[in-house]
């Protein structure tokens, strides 16, 4: 599911195939363009703009976190969100931005691609993280983690058995989601302060199944399974994700675009 590549030519694909946030961060950035808004000046209230929009208040305040990781938008804690002091950037920001490789979620994926998503939990919880988690997230050893086990589908059709560990702290509403049907990205950047992901460290190995595995998948002990772990940064660098995704060997395929900068 996981696709790096090299940045597109501007038009070769079409706004709609753009995560939602995404597409209303760049309606909602046209329409402050089109009403020459200045410095200072106030934007609606989220509710209007939900209205506007037709979007959950969840994908509006991701759009607004990605107008605000690029300097158009700040938020007031009490007054609501306003048009940055450093101005509107550019048209052509926002198109490059969108058109750079993307740390992709699952859900991402299958927008993108028109499939349809669903998840099965077999576990959720909040527990210590042991030292290795927290070595490689940057916590307290012992601080809180929330604990992850998915089945997720594509189409009707088991994709991948998923295990996500995430520094409860980042964002506490993760323990109160219900993520059957919630997506994990789409909870990050809803986050007060949003979780925008930005760098993932990826690898993936081959092996064959456990028997945990064979049961879930339904599939014979000859089926290799791929293994992608993957330590996803947010906007500021921090670790905010420790993810290990069991794909079925033949419901999987990874690119690359090696570049030699030199």
């Amino acid at each position: 599911m996981t696709d790096v590549r090299t940045s597109m030519p501007r038009g070769l694909f079409g706004d709609d195939v753009l995560p939602l946030y995404e597409r209303t961060a760049k309606q909602l950035l046209d329409d402050l363009r089109a009403a020459a808004a200045r410095p200072g000046d106030r934007l609606p209230s989220e509710r209007a703009l939900v209205d506007r929009y037709a979007v959950s208040r969840v994908t509006l305040r991701a759009a607004l976190a990605q107008l605000e990781s690029r300097g158009i938008v700040r938020p007031s804690s009490s007054r609501g969100w306003f048009v940055a002091e450093l101005g509107l950037l550019p048209e052509a920001t926002m198109t490059s931005a969108s058109a750079a490789p993307q740390v992709q979620g699952f859900a991402d994926y299958a927008q993108v691609n028109g499939l349809t998503t669903a998840g099965k939990v077999l576990s959720a919880t909040v527990r210590p993280a042991t030292v290795s988690e927290a070595e490689q997230l940057r916590i307290a050893p012992g601080a809180d983690l929330f604990d992850l086990h998915r089945l997720r589908f594509l189409d009707g059709l088991l994709v991948v058995l998923e295990h996500n560990r995430l520094p409860l702290a980042a964002c506490p509403a993760l323990a109160e989601t219900d993520f059957n049907t919630a997506s994990l990205y789409a909870t990050l950047r809803a986050a007060d302060p949003p979780q925008l992901p930005r760098i993932a460290d990826y690898s993936v190995e081959a092996r064959h199944p456990t028997p945990r595995e064979i049961e879930l998948f339904e599939i014979e002990e000859t089926m290799p399974m791929l293994v992608a772990t993957q330590l996803t940064s947010n906007q500021e660098s921090r670790p905010i994700e420790l993810t290990v995704q069991v794909y079925r060997g033949d419901r999987y395929r990874f690119r690359a675009s090696i570049t030699n900068q030199t």
